[in-house]
């Protein structure tokens, strides 16, 4: 139940992770979200909504396996490992701040599978 609710809870940062990138990487609230200057968010815009779709193939898949339940305990670990690879690279390439936002609740969710809770 406990690896469940944080499977749900990195998806629904997967699914605000999207929202940003796809919708709001322009505005104040992106900007502010990713720390860009107006000129780079601009000329960014169409890359940041790739790397959104993909951060929604990983919340698709978390939510794939929480419909499966506990047949979907591979598919659960699979997509949060997606996670948590794809926030350590972030956190070597970008901001440590992503390990805290991608990688941290990911890992901890990944535990909580493995130990049944």
């Amino acid at each position: 139940m406990v690896g469940d609710i944080l499977v749900g809870l990195v998806a629904l940062i997967h699914c605000y992770i999207v929202y940003l990138e796809m919708v709001l990487w322009d505005t104040p609230r992106g900007r502010k979200a990713f720390r860009l200057t107006p000129e780079f968010a601009s000329a960014s815009k169409v890359l940041a909504a790739n790397q959104g779709l993909y951060n929604g193939f990983l919340a698709a898949g978390l939510i794939w396996g929480l419909y499966l339940g506990a047949g979907g305990l591979q598919i659960k670990m699979f997509f949060l490992l997606c996670v948590a690879i794809a926030g350590l690279y972030g956190a070597a390439t970008v901001s440590r701040k992503i390990l805290f936002i991608q990688t941290a609740p990911a890992a901890l969710a990944i535990i909580a599978l493995w130990l049944g809770l």
